[in-house]
């Protein structure tokens, strides 16, 4: 039972550390979730034209707010800051089925 303690704490620590990283890079401050934040290579370009319709719009709405907030040296207030427990991958199971893709393409062209 004793060593499942600092198997939790250490989980914890974990947790909070990657919370204080989150918040530290800064990114959450515009609004933007932390796929808005992917350089757009070839695949996840294929991965955003895959995205359903709504989740592309808000994907660009949050871009486009955050750079209007860029230039203007602003931030949200901050009950309007994306919540590290509320931002979730929603592009990249897209952008690793395209990279799965890829690969087997690969293969199979080497046949």
């Amino acid at each position: 039972m004793a060593a499942r303690a600092p198997v939790s704490a250490t989980g914890r620590l974990l947790s909070g550390l990657q919370k204080w990283y989150y918040n530290a890079a800064g990114f959450n401050k515009l609004g933007l979730m932390r796929d808005d934040t992917m350089y757009e290579d070839d695949d996840v370009k294929e991965a955003l034209k895959r995205l359903p319709e709504p989740v592309y719009n808000d994907r660009m709405f949050r871009i486009k707010r955050a750079l209007d907030l860029s230039m203007k040296q602003q931030v949200l207030p901050k009950d309007q800051w994306t919540k590290y427990e509320e931002d979730d991958n929603y592009l990249t199971p897209y952008v690793k089925e395209v990279v799965c893709e890829k690969k087997e393409m690969a293969e199979w062209n080497k046949k």
